[in-house]
């Protein structure tokens, strides 16, 4: 599904995003564009008994000095899983938890959000990591203004502040041949400067940056 064309603001793009994220979501078709070929346990579908552990991020948006923008960030060598990769802010569900209370408070925890700054706007579709067996529940926000990003040094080496309209650009997306667990595998990606996006969040992404149209975002 594809926000439809016209001269775009930040407000009409939140709008209709919100709107989108209500409806129908593409989910794995439009996930699988980058994910790794191959790529082990692609044929598990998410299911409410499905053995694994839930775990929530939060693809946070907000205006940035050329037009909306996303935070990502590269994880340390000291936290326990996905080391030194670039991902969305988030961790495993506290018990109790809600999807949408873990994505905020991971926010916090690594980035310094106050909590009560972002407006949710709707969840992406889960997704099942084979590697580290996460269910991983993508939660979609809005902040009126650029946040006051602090970043927790025990698991944020850098925050990675991206206008979307880099994100939707086709020269963003590339792809290149990787060793992965000793066997060649062509590994889609997103250059963001220096950083290549892959595997599950560039799969969250994909599916995130298909709700938008391709002009830049105001």
């Amino acid at each position: 599904m594809r926000l439809e064309t016209q001269p775009l603001t930040s407000d009409y793009i939140i709008g209709r995003l919100r709107a989108a994220l209500g409806a129908p979501l593409p989910g794995l078709s439009a996930q699988m564009r980058m994910a790794p070929d191959p790529r082990p346990g692609s044929e598990r579908i998410l299911e409410p008994d499905l053995n694994c552990r839930h775990a929530a991020v939060l693809a946070l948006l907000y205006p940035g000095a050329e037009g909306l923008s996303l935070v990502l960030t590269r994880r340390t060598e000291a936290v326990e899983t996905h080391r030194g990769q670039i991902s969305f802010p988030g961790g495993s569900l506290d018990p109790g938890e809600t999807v949408e209370t873990a994505a905020l408070r991971e926010a916090r925890e690594e980035l310094g959000v106050e909590e009560s700054e972002p407006e949710i706007l709707g969840r992406l579709s889960p997704l099942y990591i084979p590697h580290s067996g996460f269910c991983v529940f993508p939660v979609v926000a809005y902040i009126a203004h650029r946040p006051r990003f602090s970043a927790n040094p025990h698991e944020v080496a850098e925050i990675i502040e991206t206008p979307l309209a880099h994100l939707l650009s086709p020269a963003t997306c590339c792809q290149e041949t990787w060793e992965l667990r000793g066997a060649p595998a062509q590994v889609p990606f997103y250059a963001i400067g220096a950083h290549k996006v892959w595997g599950a969040t560039a799969m969250m992404l994909s599916e995130l940056l298909t709700l938008f149209p391709m002009e830049n975002p105001r």
